[in-house]
């Protein structure tokens, strides 16, 4: 029997999803009987915990080290602190780094992996090479160019590259050029270019089995509204939401419907503000056919996320690689980018320079850019046509040949 390690990077939730969506189905490209074993650590830990109950013994509470939470997303400062220091319960990163390297290596001797598929995890590939194991990392970033934090993180930024650089194979999960997404993400080293295979966006190949519309997408129905995407973990997600809430209190946003999508398991934050400033229920929305302005959901199922991706006019993100290849890919849909850190502004810049959607840093520039995609949607739309037209979506299924691929070229 096979054995397949998969580690996956705790930060945000695009490393736990397309994770999940490539060991859906990996049994349909490996015809031997094989298992895997799961590592990861915080929220993701937890959902795998929750996802795979009858294999706890399959998955591994890895402490991998990861940035210091600040008020949105990373804290430049208190990561920077942190790599000598003590910060908010986390051991410096000197003693994070030797900590998580001997826990793996541990999983390695013990189990030993036929192959890995490292997500984000880049600690995996240097025990793979050392143990001659086939490696296969995805990433959508290599050697992001840098903005706001500059100088700050570019040592850190050749490290990281250079510990990728020792995977086997390196899967961008994102179509060829000149139709990367993450291209100004990459930048490639001569080196990780012949490792490099661009095996497509991990989108959902699932088709959802539709059930009754719900009284969400009934009350939405026939509406041109904005669809407003909290996405990423706590400090990420909290900091669009603020952000976005900066906006809504402007003057011009008063009779501009949006939904706010907050990726929380929540149904205590589903409501409904009608014009009129009140807050009812959705249910109550429907039944009293309200003419409403705002609606939030703490966590759409994915019938009604597909209902509002196909019906709204255009979607505010904060640049989430995973989620702009779904919307702008996969729905055609133009969007606003409201970046948090570098890698998010690089995605949202090339998307505006490819007139795929607008580069927002404030509220008057958000403003601004749902004017302009109103004003020139079919525009918009055209660009958007050829984007999906070019657009992969199937890189689960290419990563999953290629991992069954490395099995048959290891025995």
């Amino acid at each position: 029997m096979y054995k397949i390690g998969e580690f996956i990077y705790p930060w945000g939730s695009g490393h736990y999803s397309r994770m999940m969506r490539l060991n859906s189905i990996l049994g349909d490209y490996i015809k031997e009987d094989f298992e895997v074993h799961y590592s990861s650590k915080d929220h993701v830990y937890q959902k795998l915990l929750e996802k795979f109950p009858d294999k706890k013994d399959h998955i591994h509470e890895i402490l991998m080290p990861t940035p210091i939470d600040g008020k949105f997303g990373p804290s430049v400062s208190l990561s920077m602190l942190n790599l000598l220091l003590p910060v908010s319960d986390n051991p410096s990163l000197v003693k994070q780094i030797a900590s998580y390297l001997r826990q793996e290596r541990k999983l390695y001797d013990k189990e030993k992996f036929d192959v890995v598929i490292n997500d984000g995890d880049m600690g995996s590939n240097i025990l793979a090479k050392n143990r001659n194991i086939p490696s296969l990392f995805i990433t959508n970033q290599f050697r992001p160019k840098l903005y706001k934090s500059r100088s700050y993180f570019y040592p850190s930024l050749i490290f990281v590259a250079k510990q990728i650089e020792k995977a086997t194979k390196i899967l961008v999960a994102d179509s060829p050029p000149p139709y990367t997404l993450c291209e100004y993400n990459l930048n490639f080293t001569k080196e990780a270019e012949k490792k490099v295979e661009y095996v497509g966006h991990f989108t959902n190949s699932k088709k959802i089995e539709k059930t009754n519309s719900t009284d969400l997408e009934r009350l939405v129905k026939d509406s041109d509204f904005g669809y407003w995407m909290r996405t990423g973990n706590k400090s990420t997600n909290d900091g669009t939401g603020q952000r976005y809430e900066e906006v809504f209190h402007n003057d011009k946003m008063i009779n501009e419907k949006r939904i706010i999508s907050h990726a929380r398991n929540d149904s205590s934050i589903d409501s409904v503000i009608g014009t009129d400033g009140k807050k009812y229920s959705i249910s109550d929305a429907f039944d009293k056919k309200l003419d409403w302005i705002q609606i939030d959901v703490g966590f759409l199922s994915e019938q009604e996320k597909d209902t509002v991706l196909n019906q709204c006019k255009y979607a505010v993100v904060n640049g989430s690689h995973t989620v702009m290849g779904e919307i702008l890919g996969g729905k055609s849909k133009p969007i606003i980018g409201m970046p948090i850190y570098d890698e998010h502004t690089n995605n949202i810049r090339w998307a505006d320079e490819k007139n795929l959607g607008v580069l927002a840093t404030n509220t008057k520039q958000v403003i601004k850019a749902i004017s302009r995609i109103k004003e020139s949607y079919n525009n918009f739309e055209e660009n958007l046509v050829e984007f999906s037209r070019n657009f992969i979506p199937n890189g689960a299924e290419n990563s999953a040949k290629i991992a069954a691929i490395s099995l048959e070229e290891k025995r």
